[in-house]
């Protein structure tokens, strides 16, 4: 595919950027920043920017059914109201592992959220990866993971995509209409760069954000690289389809990990980018909270 311009919209220098989602409605994109925890907003039609501060680290904001968002902060699912700034428990998820925090979510055409959680000190397999469908309390669909990363579906529902980020390999699923998951196995593994969050366009092709790898890859739904996106910074966290036709990129990335050498070269690091792509992406669903 040609490489597309990339522009900075927002050089915000977050921490861990991550998790950006497109909110038509508003015309606006929102992420988060973990480390340094916060909620962001930057919209399109003006290039207003706004932050809220989170009372914990947190993983993902989703929109739910409803108004209002869902975020994955350590600890538990809250429910996220931008006008009152105000985060509200939802869920209690793994009280027992204080150790871990939920990092990447998603939320697939049927509303349900997919989400993972993972050690803070990114060692041990403690992590694992959950679904919501917005009632009752999660449900563990999967574990044996240090750091999980990018649920995402193909666009007829019938596969889920998550990722291994530290032993760099994304699996794939056999995906039920009731949310079971079968037939495990391995779509990638990466070579330069651990696979991160991740995105699918209307093609089925897999978009991953490559942390410490300065790309974006775009996989064919055979888990084949056919093309890719350089970016001007190293540690790319995700990406997210968005604007009028679903074909503006936009991405998240980090300066987590980096040294003060790394940091001073790679001054975009932390920043919110754009770009656009030949292939739209597939509409944002809303969580059934």
């Amino acid at each position: 595919m040609p490489e597309p311009v990339v522009e900075c919209v927002w050089p915000l220098g977050a921490e861990l950027g991550e998790g950006p989602v497109w909110v038509a409605a508003e015309r606006a994109v929102y992420f988060v920043d973990i480390k340094a925890p916060a909620v962001h907003r930057f919209s399109i039609l003006d290039g207003a920017r706004a932050s809220w501060p989170a009372p914990a680290q947190v993983g993902f904001i989703v929109p739910a059914r409803g108004g209002g968002f869902v975020c994955g902060l350590q600890g538990g699912l809250y429910r996220f109201d931008p006008a009152s700034g105000g985060f509200a428990l939802l869920h209690a998820v793994e009280p027992d592992r204080p150790g871990n925090r939920i990092n990447d979510g998603f939320v697939d055409a049927a509303g349900r959220l997919w989400f993972g959680t993972m050690d803070d000190g990114e060692a041990s397999v403690s992590g694992a990866l959950y679904a919501w469908s917005g009632k009752d309390a999660p449900t563990l669909r999967d574990g044996g993971y240090a750091i999980t990363n990018g649920p995402a579906t193909s666009p007829d529902g019938r596969v889920l995509y998550h990722t291994d980020t530290r032993e760099k390999t994304i699996h794939a699923f056999d995906l039920a209409p009731d949310g079971a998951l079968s037939g495990k196995r391995v779509f990638a593994r990466t070579q330069n760069g651990h696979p991160d969050g991740m995105a699918v366009d209307a093609e089925g092709c897999v978009w991953v954000a490559l942390f410490g790898g300065w790309r974006i890859d775009r996989y064919s739904p055979a888990g084949q690289v056919i093309g890719s996106v350089p970016m001007p910074c190293a540690n790319i966290t995700k990406l997210a389809f968005g604007g009028h036709d679903l074909s503006t990129v936009f991405v998240t990335t980090a300066k987590l990990h980096l040294s003060p050498e790394e940091r001073a070269r790679q001054t975009l690091a932390g920043g919110l980018f754009r770009f656009r792509s030949e292939t739209p992406g597939l509409p944002q669903a809303l969580a059934g909270a």
